[in-house]
Formats: structure tokens, sequence, C-alpha cells
């Protein structure tokens, strides 16, 4: 499989992940992998696991969308929207993050590196009640 279409299959099990499909880490990640988010930053497939299975105690029904895909190398980048909703705030409305995702490749084709960028501040805290009207104000004070 050449980069491209390792890639391709990659963007497609992120978006087709589900609490069952979380075992199959292992197919795609090196067992000493790195996983970097703006709440995280563990190593090994353990580590990596508890985070994707935690996202489906803590929200309902994630899910991602990917956009676009960037391949270099054994580098790539998926830019993605990351779509849910809350279980305990307002539990109707479909919330959106959108991000992106540096992914890098061993020899073998199994990520060593996923290190995830999105605003926490803008796409999560924004929406959370009374810490949203507070990130609110010191957005509004900071652009004044």
């Amino acid at each position: 499989m050449n980069a491209r279409e390792h890639t391709a299959h990659v963007a497609t099990f992120f978006e087709q992940l589900t609490p069952d499909s979380v075992q199959q880490l292992p197919q795609f990640y090196a067992a000493d992998a790195r996983f970097k988010d703006p709440f995280n930053d563990v190593r090994g497939l353990p580590e990596i696991d508890r985070i994707f299975r935690h996202m489906y105690v803590a929200l309902d029904q994630p899910h991602f969308v990917v956009t676009h895909q960037l391949v270099d190398g054994d580098q790539a980048f998926l830019v993605w929207d990351f779509r849910f909703r809350f279980k305990r705030f307002d539990t109707t409305t479909w919330q959106t993050v959108r991000g992106s995702t540096h992914l890098q490749f061993n020899a073998q084709g199994l990520i060593t590196l996923h290190r995830d960028y999105w605003d926490a501040a803008e796409e999560l805290y924004e929406k959370l009640p009374v810490l949203g009207g507070l990130m609110r104000w010191l957005k509004k004070q900071a652009n004044q």
C-alpha cells in the first residue's frame, strides 16, 4: 500500500470508529506510538486505547468526518470535523470541533506519532455552560 492509500485507510478507520472497533488500534498504531492533543500526551497503545474508549463514555455519538488529507512521504495531515452531543449539558444539540491531525508512520506503515491540533477554548470551552460565558467575555476583552 502506498502512502496515500495508507492514509486513506487510516482516515476511513477514524470515520468509522466505534466502541467495538477501538480494539483494531494495533492494526494502525505502533506499540510505542505517541498521542498528543490539548488534554493528553501519552505513549503506548494501552494509553491511546484508553483515550479513544473514554471518548465514548464522556460523549454521545462521537464521530469524525475527515474533510481533507495531505500526504508527504511518511507523514500525513488529516483535517476533520469531530461531531458529538454532550451527555450532561445540552444533550440535544450536535456540537462540532474542527481540527487536524499530524500523523507520522514507521517503515511498516504504523502510526508512531498522532498529534491533534484544535482550539480547546473556541471549539469546546465556549460551548460549556458558565465556562462558555466566561471564555466569550475573556475573548471579547482580549480583542478590545
